[in-house]
């Protein structure tokens, strides 16, 4: 005993063996050869100038920022709200499916809390199969998803003060007097039949024989009417998805409001039974808000025919 009294300083500096977790200071260099950059980069310290005890830096707050925008999106069997979860994943945007059908008030304000969202989204509904000729002979089941589903998810959202976002057939219309088939006056946004309660927060969007560059998928309108008996020459509005789908999610992002013709501007030919289905629509409200929306033709070459080219 007297020897180690008589000797302190035989063992060097130990104080490092008094830390909880001495293994890393027992290395040469101690836990500073582990951090290279400047000095901004190196931990905060403290300690004698043989040994120093390192204190973690926090983390970079930026990173753990909350995002700006939560989608909650109906309809994830539904083809347009398959492809808009893809492109929420492709651009970073923390999104959910909403579960429950649509006309169940309880189930809509269960995800509401759930989920939090900052926008919902409405892609869900009644189509018709093989096509919207369905609805005609199947008025019931339509109206109660797409007529009152929808008008509950509205009204919950207005509660709330959430703007929804809701994706709607645009076939409402059809040629008259005033809108004289081939003559290239389509019906504006303010002619639509349907107010829908517009002070409500609401983005409703009008869309027309949708397209994609998926020609497998059977609800693309070219693999649909590729099966048709007979086609004939009636203009109509188109929606190309692959080129739409993305602008809709910057209208959430800007918050945009009211009635929307969600189509390319221009038309092409097609048959469906319901008059009603035979239309142009104007898209020039769009294509004011984006320039570069391409016209139908354009759009059909760049996000379809092009991709689809045999090499």
């Amino acid at each position: 005993m007297d020897w180690y009294i008589n000797n302190p300083n035989w063992w060097g500096d130990v104080t490092g063996a008094l830390l909880p977790h001495p293994r890393m200071l027992m290395m040469p260099g101690g836990l500073e050869s582990h951090f290279e950059g400047s000095e901004e980069e190196k931990p905060a310290s403290f300690g004698s100038s043989n040994t120093r005890m390192v204190v973690p830096s926090s983390k970079n707050t930026s990173s753990q920022q909350k995002h700006p925008f939560m989608f909650l999106i109906y309809g994830r069997t539904g083809w347009i709200g398959g492809l808009l979860g893809k492109l929420c994943e492709k651009q970073g945007i923390p999104y959910e499916y909403g579960k429950g059908r649509l006309e169940d008030r309880s189930s809509l304000l269960a995800n509401l809390q759930n989920v939090k969202p900052t926008h919902v989204i409405n892609a869900a509904g009644v189509t018709g199969r093989p096509n919207v000729d369905w609805c005609e002979s199947h008025k019931t089941e339509t109206i109660r998803t797409n007529v009152a589903g929808t008008l509950t998810m509205a009204d919950v959202c207005r509660e709330h003060g959430i703007l929804m976002i809701n994706y709607a057939t645009g076939c409402i219309f059809e040629y008259n007097a005033t809108h004289p088939e081939g003559s290239g006056i389509g019906f504006k946004e303010e002619a639509s039949p349907i107010s829908l309660a517009l002070s409500i927060p609401k983005l409703k969007l009008w869309v027309c024989m949708p397209i994609s560059s998926d020609l497998s998928n059977p609800r693309n309108f070219i693999t649909k009417i590729s099966r048709y008996n007979k086609v004939v020459n009636i203009p109509n509005s188109m929606t190309i998805l692959d080129e739409l789908l993305p602008i809709s999610i910057e209208m959430a992002k800007r918050n945009l409001k009211g009635i929307w013709n969600f189509t390319n501007p221009g038309v092409q030919a097609k048959l469906v039974v319901a008059p009603r289905s035979n239309n142009e629509i104007d898209a020039s409200k769009l294509k004011t808000e984006f320039p570069e929306l391409l016209s139908i033709k354009e759009s059909l070459m760049k996000y379809v025919f092009e991709p689809n080219k045999k090499t």
